[in-house]
């Protein structure tokens, strides 16, 4: 047996989804002292994350190996908790807290989304120094992970969300020049033109959960309306014509042109139909890149290409993937070791290379992580805007985010009620 089998035998790899993980988890046992090894789970390094689809599968796993090769003695368990957007993870999470049993870290996300957490998180800062983090990570991590005064986790990744993604060959067939597309309208005209010249699906999407749509309104309406527009929407001051005119696009485009099953597939089978050639458009995170970097035969510029979403160019929209610090904490010095891992450059390069994510810090060489992600990071540092994310914790609390959600399940949907789903907008953002 090699050492590395021998690490792997006393690990757990535990793989749940839906409702099986909320009862496994849930059950576990509460209240634990974390010191001897009882209950707590002793100093066993126990971290929680929502990586098992096509896109962040292979990404957690060189993330767990790395760490096992920079730290062997730490032993752990990385428990991935399946579900879109975060939703199982969440819910998981939040039964473990409120039972005073919290994990020793989970992936979330940082900004106002750390204001769910208020009184249940410890105090990263003694990482960020002796790490010396706050001279490395770009600005907006620095930020971002703060919250009551102190650091709250550390970020591991950096997605940009206002992203359309096509399938080379079918927008070829088409007679589709992805680089024209520089307006919400110019796209609409060229889903029409798929549409019509070939047989595939003008823009696949995944709403099982509302996440996708809700996060499709984000860059919509950032590409339509502009970047004055959205932030007022964020900041609680919305103009209500210009979230209109956003759903009124919205629409159009899911009303039209994307395919027959969306109500009933995740993001992951929807991405398959660009990885396939059934679908020549897909609006995602970059995300979407990394499965299609993990995908057999799938090269970027020759299968797949990228297009800023129509409207936005110049713009970045920020999401962080992050470690979060429970207070009440069951393996302390496990888990400083690990959130110091996280920020540093072996995490960030094992990491974001297969997730299809760009490092946080600022000194990682990016030779490793092939052409579209030197170009995403790039766009990054070029950027005129990093405006952050609806969809994903840094632009509106939870709560918001709910809410924001829930209108979309109950009028956009199908069939798309644009002034309903105007109304609740604008209710759950105001002030």
């Amino acid at each position: 047996m090699t050492d590395q089998d021998k690490r792997l035998s006393r690990r757990h790899f535990v793989g749940a989804t839906g409702a099986a993980t909320l009862a496994g988890l849930a059950g576990c046992s509460g209240g634990g002292d974390g010191g001897d090894g009882s209950d707590g789970g002793g100093n066993t390094l126990e971290v929680l994350h929502a990586w098992t689809g096509g896109d962040g599968a292979r990404a957690a796993e060189a993330l767990v190996t790395a760490f096992d090769e920079e730290y062997p003695d730490v032993d752990h368990e990385f428990n991935p908790i399946g579900g879109g957007g975060n939703q199982n993870l969440d819910a998981v999470v939040a039964n473990r807290l409120q039972n005073g049993d919290p994990p020793s870290s989970f992936a979330n996300w940082p900004g106002p989304n750390l204001q769910r957490y208020d009184g249940v998180l410890g105090e990263a800062g003694s990482v960020w120094e002796s790490e010396g983090f706050e001279d490395v990570m770009v600005q907006e991590a620095v930020d971002l992970h703060q919250y009551d005064g102190a650091y709250r986790g550390v970020p591991l990744g950096s997605h940009r969300l206002n992203c359309l993604f096509y399938n080379t060959s079918v927008v070829e067939d088409a007679g589709v020049d992805p680089d024209s597309l520089t307006s919400v309208s110019a796209l609409i005209d060229a889903l029409e033109t798929v549409q019509s010249e070939t047989d595939a699906i003008p823009m696949t999407h995944g709403a099982s959960g509302t996440w996708t749509t809700t996060q499709l309104f984000s860059s919509t309406m950032l590409g339509q309306e502009g970047y004055d527009a959205y932030m007022s929407f964020l900041d609680g001051s919305p103009d209500e014509a210009a979230v209109r005119a956003t759903f009124e696009s919205l629409a159009e485009i899911l009303g039209n042109y994307i395919n027959e099953d969306a109500s009933s597939i995740g993001l992951t089978e929807s991405n398959q139909n660009i990885i396939e050639g059934n679908a020549a458009f897909i609006h995602q995170g970059n995300w979407a890149a990394g499965a299609y970097r993990n995908a057999e035969d799938f090269a970027y510029d020759e299968d797949w290409g990228f297009k800023t979403y129509p409207g936005s160019e110049g713009m970045y929209m920020l999401h962080f993937d992050s470690f979060l610090y429970p207070s009440d904490n069951p393996s302390p010095e496990a888990t400083e070791t690990f959130l110091s891992f996280v920020g540093s450059k072996k995490a960030q390069v094992a990491f974001n290379q297969y997730k299809g994510s760009i490092p946080t810090r600022t000194d990682v060489d990016m030779s490793e992580f092939g052409p579209y992600l030197q170009e995403t990071q790039q766009d990054f540092a070029d950027a005129d805007q990093r405006p952050p994310n609806l969809q994903h914790g840094l632009g509106v609390p939870s709560e918001t985010m709910t809410a924001l959600n829930d209108v979309i399940s109950s009028e956009f949907s199908g069939p798309y009620n644009v002034d309903a789903a105007t109304e609740g907008f604008v209710d759950a953002v105001s002030n």
